[in-house]
């Protein structure tokens, strides 16, 4: 069989490996790009049907290319996403293989470079870059219930209300997921109990400027760290609808049923913690401290933009909030669904190579890893917090296929003698 040689292999064609792919093809740097699907494809399969970009058009996109048929200030839906990368891939001829899953890699013991073997033959590539992403397995917690009467998905299979039975849903997990899928089941007319953890809540507009723009202009998005202590708080922001701002306290008062964090199932009931008056006011806070810097930002620059009071205004707190519900009796309720909206996990059982610290999570720096010639993007604080957003990971690919062509560079060097 014959071994196909490439100086950069990328695994992955999402927005990270199409990123990835136009800067080293600006830099000449021969690549190949292998996808087990299509491109994109977890936007079309591995999302619900009614799903937006959580960004606006003029934010959530590459810089080469433009939403020519979404309005700027618009919400892209997920199918008009995944044609994007297409068409932005299409854009500068990326040499993307599709249908080519990746099985193995292993560092050469007697020759440069990496051994990588696929479902198509074996590649030898002097750079490995994973642009697999952060969402490839998802994790539901082993404090699920072993109850064949109850209907049990991740967010991960959940595409619209139809395809749930007849009953009341509890949705564990109330980030960006879990929010918008409580809120659609409960337009649908279902009784919702939503779980809600600690979580960010950032307006979806302020004073005429979309969250987006106030978290650039006030250097949110280039924090190169997270606060202590944030490790688990989830962001809950929504398109949906036109865009929205996520106010949990809202959909209490429209009728959905708030509860703290999930906490066990046993004989029939769920237990809760008793959190969830904290978690809410610590999102109420997030919200209130954005809107404090937007308005002190627009002082200190003197910009013309229209106030917004309302945007202060607290919706009365619902029963479930005066009266948390700490225990609750599934049949009793007529919870027939659970919906987990608990994240991801990743898969680098293919990359077997010394990259990864004691608890197996990517060791790198900026996207460079401790492995000589691998290199991760499209990971979350890959350089800063806005790595996981379209542009971020944009940003990302290019600090890569820099280091990338700077090595290449040093290894084509010839001394003089040589010369």
């Amino acid at each position: 069989m014959t071994v196909e040689k490439i100086d950069t292999l990328v695994i992955g064609a999402g927005q990270a490996g199409v990123a990835m792919s136009e800067h080293l093809s600006n830099l000449d740097v021969p690549h190949l790009v292998l996808e087990r699907d299509r491109i994109a494809e977890k936007w079309r399969t591995a999302r619900w049907d009614s799903l937006v970009a959580n960004g606006p058009a003029w934010h959530d996109r590459f810089p080469g290319l433009e939403f020519e048929d979404v309005d700027a200030d618009a919400f892209a839906p997920k199918e008009r996403v995944a044609d994007y990368f297409n068409d932005y891939a299409k854009k500068f001829n990326a040499p993307i293989r599709t249908g080519v899953e990746v099985k193995n890699v292993v560092r050469n013991a007697d020759q440069p470079g990496f051994t990588v073997e696929t479902s198509e033959g074996t590649i030898i590539a002097n750079r490995v870059v994973s642009a697999t992403g952060p969402f490839q397995h998802p994790v539901i917690p082993p404090i699920a219930p072993k109850d064949d009467n109850i209907h049990q998905i991740h967010s991960a299979g959940y595409r619209n209300p139809e395809q749930l039975p007849e009953g009341a849903v509890l949705v564990v997990g109330a980030g960006s997921s879990g929010a918008q899928i409580a809120d659609e089941l409960q337009r649908a007319g279902k009784k919702v109990y939503l779980s809600v953890g600690p979580h960010d809540r950032p307006p979806r507009s302020y004073r005429n400027r979309d969250f987006c723009w106030w978290l650039g202009v006030l250097g949110e998005w280039d924090a190169e760290a997270m606060k202590p202590g944030t490790e688990h708080v989830t962001i809950a922001v929504s398109g949906a609808y036109g865009g929205q701002t996520v106010d949990f306290r809202r959909l209490a008062n429209e009728g959905m049923t708030l509860v703290g964090l999930t906490k066990a199932f046993n004989n029939g009931s769920v237990t809760f913690q008793s959190d969830l008056v904290d978690n809410l006011n610590r999102g109420d806070d997030n919200y209130l401290e954005l809107l404090d810097a937007a308005d002190a930002y627009i002082e200190r620059n003197g910009l013309d933009l229209p106030e917004e009071p309302e945007a202060r205004t607290r919706f009365p707190d619902a029963d479930c909030i005066t009266n948390p519900i700490v225990e609750l009796n599934l049949a009793e309720a007529g919870i027939t669904s659970i919906i987990w909206a608990t994240g991801f996990a990743t898969d680098y059982s293919w990359l077997n190579v010394n990259a990864f610290d004691d608890k197996g999570k990517p060791a790198h720096q900026r996207g460079v890893s401790t492995e000589p010639g691998v290199y991760f993007v499209g990971l979350p604080w890959l350089s800063r917090r806005g790595s996981t957003f379209i542009w971020g990971v944009w940003h990302d690919a290019k600090h890569i296929a820099d280091h990338i062509a700077t090595q290449r560079k040093y290894l084509a060097y010839r001394d003089s003698s040589q010369r």
